[in-house]
């Protein structure tokens, strides 16, 4: 005001009076002093409830040991869905599922007991010397021999007949020349094609030899070992097995191709270069297992917040974060998986995100759209709870615009970690797969607001991470629904008892948790809903 008087001075005429000059500026100060706050945004206001100190109460309890690492069916999981929910309640959100928070998700827990396995008469051991998974009758199996198939690549496997065979495979991409191969242990989609490839040909067993298997057994595999969860419904299909894939360790495929007079990485090399074709060798095989069943129970934790505009009410946008973990552990000291970051960061953020949004409704400035923060449990178990959620959605999943769901928002990852710029990223994966819109408004909102470095490296479904297909957005995309996954990276504490409250970054937790605040904001009150204008390919997982 002052500058804009000083470029423009007023001529006053000598018989008026200062105290009249006054009385006229000072309305004049108010009514521009009432513009400015009008046109500040008022979004900005609420994002200051996403606090470190709330955040710090909410997770303090979440991934406490009275918790248990909240694995899905257990008491642990139970407890955190009752905190969540009376937080929900707390807010005022409303109640939707029939006037209750909780949405039950009807599981069954499945423990595959592997009761033999040997090669050549020496026994291994589940979890220690291999890795078996899945759910599937009883079965014992012994050959006198197995079928070297490479990559498992069409042209390799040609008319060769694998019904019935036990097959020892690369669990690897093949070498192209001119390109760096994915060596990952985690099947990539080229892979899971070729996996479903060899499964409709009925073999009795797929050994999947991949070197990172050890490491992967040595930090998860009693973890990885136990019980399993599946959804209710996937006992109709119980009867149509696929074959098992097993996923073993270079240690044991050597015993597997010793008849050939070589150990694996050989065979592996020359597969490479095309000059080993599909051979059966001989090797003793055995292994007995079979599935124990009972159902569990469990729940996704819902609560909504209802629009303000009768036009947009009925559209409905969701923010979703899983409050499941990996529970306890067998070893070690330290029994409880904690799981502060994974994923109770997330549930963190959504409980401190339906704060800001609901004291912008209890003071006027509530969403045009209406909000639903869901919990879900289940998702290291498989997404489970997601699953059933966009099965048996509350609202019409035609109704849901958006999935902005938060998975680890609490530390920094291997690759920021030693950066200068390590507390003040995010990676942003899946902006871009179904819709243009939410990339631009994400990049508008932080270039306006947050001022993150927004990482797209894992933004593509051919990552060989795969993490556009390991949270629970994907099944909301799967379904057509443009989703954002905001996610900090694995790190060294990833599926560990060490992942503690203790080594979580509060101020880098509110600032992504800002991030989607200030993106949900934007889609809960723009006047046209996100385009879903763009087609990726769903690679099922």
């Amino acid at each position: 005001m002052q500058t804009a008087l000083t470029k423009s001075p007023v001529k006053i005429k000598e018989n008026l009076d200062m105290k009249k000059i006054l009385l006229c500026l000072f309305p004049a100060a108010l009514v521009s002093c009432a513009q400015a706050q009008k046109t500040s945004p008022v979004e900005q206001k609420y994002a200051t409830y996403i606090t470190v100190d709330d955040a710090r109460k909410h997770l303090s309890i979440i991934a406490s040991d009275a918790f248990e690492g909240r694995e899905t069916g257990k008491p642990g999981a139970e407890k955190a869905a009752n905190y969540i929910a009376g937080e929900f309640k707390k807010l005022g959100l409303q109640a939707p599922n029939n006037g209750s928070y909780f949405l039950d998700v009807p599981l069954e827990e499945n423990t595959l007991k592997v009761t033999a396995f040997t090669v050549n008469n020496q026994p291994f051991e589940n979890g220690k010397d291999f890795l078996m998974r899945g759910m599937f009758g009883n079965t014992a199996l012994h050959v006198t021999d197995v079928v070297f198939i490479g990559y498992g690549t069409p042209e390799e496997l040609g008319t060769t007949d694998i019904t019935g065979k036990v097959l020892v495979w690369i669990n690897e991409d093949k070498p192209v020349a001119g390109t760096n191969a994915n060596t990952s242990y985690r099947m990539s989609a080229t892979r899971t094609k070729i996996v479903r490839e060899l499964q409709s040909k009925h073999p009795a067993a797929i050994i999947a030899v991949n070197a990172g298997i050890a490491d992967v057994l040595k930090r998860f595999g009693s973890s990885y070992t136990g019980s399993t969860l599946a959804l209710k419904k996937e006992n109709a299909v119980r009867a149509q097995q696929q074959a098992p894939v097993i996923n073993v360790t270079t240690a044991i495929a050597d015993q597997l191709v010793k008849a050939s007079g070589q150990i694996f990485d050989q065979l592996k090399k020359a597969s490479a270069e095309g000059n080993v074709p599909v051979k059966a060798l001989k090797a003793d095989f055995a292994i007995s297992y079979h599935t124990e069943t009972k159902p569990a129970k469990a729940v996704d934790v819902v609560g909504f917040l209802p629009g303000a505009d009768p036009k947009l009410k009925d559209e409905i946008l969701v923010f979703s974060a899983h409050y499941d973990h990996i529970g306890l552990t067998k070893s070690g000291t330290d029994k409880v998986n904690n799981g502060a970051d994974d994923d109770g960061s997330g549930t963190t953020g959504i409980l401190e995100i339906a704060r800001a949004f609901s004291q912008a409704k209890k003071e006027g400035h509530g969403p045009r759209r209406s909000i639903l923060f869901l919990g879900n449990v289940g998702e290291e178990k498989g997404l489970l709870g997601s699953e059933y959620y966009t099965d048996h959605p509350v609202f019409p999943l035609g109704r849901t615009i958006t999935d902005l769901n938060i998975d680890m928002i609490g530390r920094t990852g291997y690759e920021y970690q030693g950066k200068a710029d390590s507390s003040n990223y995010v990676y942003v994966i899946g902006s871009a797969m179904l819709s243009t819109t939410l990339r631009k408004v994400t990049e508008e909102v932080n270039n306006k607001y947050t001022k993150l470095d927004l990482d797209y490296k894992y933004d593509d479904p051919n990552d060989p991470n795969r993490f556009y297909y390991r949270s629970d957005h994907y099944n909301f995309a799967k379904h057509g629904v443009p989703i954002i996954f905001y996610f900090d990276g694995e790190h060294q504490d990833y599926h560990q008892p060490s992942d503690e409250v203790s080594k979580i970054n509060f101020p880098m937790l509110v600032k992504r948790a800002q991030l989607v605040f200030y993106t949900g904001w934007n889609l809960a009150n723009r006047d046209e809903r996100p385009a879903v204008d763009v087609k990726t390919e769903q690679v099922q997982q």
